[in-house]
């Protein structure tokens, strides 16, 4: 029998039997995960579901007690500047600083990378010309609007070149027209720069027919598969019905 010469290939966010709590109350339950390079993920859930605590263990702002995680191979315990080195990050609230510049906000994260000043311009160059912003390099971030200012976020959290990208409900705030446009330009991400993305929401229109779904509801994981998938098996006609059905939404007639 001949042997294949194909190797899996190590998940850029590995979760495993991941559990925590608050006080006591549990927040996670025994959570399982894994996404594959250049794969986008959406995490589902209500809010409260425990997708911002899950985003806090994975980026070490709170510590896993219980459960392992890895990011591309490096456990975030024992290789924790290599975990972080390969992921970005934008989180729930703006953290952009609005007094400085689009460029005086790329430089510093460079600098908090060890990046060279050359190199750290000429990749936010490379990521704002990707979102069409090059012209913005030089305004004050207050005078952004909100769905701009979620894009330098995302240059910002591309700007090393991570193979992880995490989202922590990134379109909170924006209009319609820029939410969809957002969530358009992080699927082209995905495909053309190859780096897996986790994107944490409560919308449903948010879901793309074709992405993989992970439904957490009370900190356990309800469901984990592609929305044709979810949406037969919960015996639905879409996935919004089908959520309802997972997460104990459902109305009687």
């Amino acid at each position: 029998m001949a042997v294949s010469d194909e190797t899996p290939r190590t998940p850029a966010l590995d979760v495993r039997d991941l559990s925590f709590s608050y006080g006591g109350a549990p927040a996670l339950q025994e959570v399982d995960l894994r996404i594959a390079v250049g794969e986008f993920v959406v995490l589902l859930g209500l809010n409260g579901a425990g997708k911002t605590t899950l985003f806090s263990l994975v980026t070490r702002l709170y510590d896993t007690r219980h459960g392992h995680i890895a990011v591309e191979g490096h456990d975030l315990h024992r290789q924790a500047t290599h975990a972080h080195a390969c992921m970005g990050v934008v989180f729930q609230q703006p953290t952009l600083d609005l007094d400085l510049t689009v460029k005086q906000n790329l430089l510093y994260h460079g600098a908090l990378h060890g990046m060279t000043r050359r190199m750290a311009y000429e990749r936010a160059m490379e990521q704002l010309g990707r979102m069409g912003m090059q012209d913005s390099l030089q305004r004050r971030v207050r005078q952004l609007s909100g769905g701009q200012r979620r894009r330098v976020e995302i240059a910002r959290g591309l700007l090393h070149h991570p193979r992880l990208l995490l989202l922590d409900e990134p379109t909170v705030g924006l209009d319609m027209a820029s939410r969809r446009a957002l969530v358009s330009h992080v699927h082209e991400l995905c495909a053309s720069q190859g780096v897996a993305v986790l994107w944490a929401t409560h919308l449903i229109d948010e879901v793309y027919a074709d992405d993989r779904v992970v439904v957490l509801d009370q900190g356990r994981v309800k469901a984990d598969g592609h929305v044709a998938d979810i949406v037969a098996a919960q015996g639905s006609e879409t996935i919004g019905a089908a959520f309802d059905r997972l997460v104990g939404k459902e109305t009687t007639p």
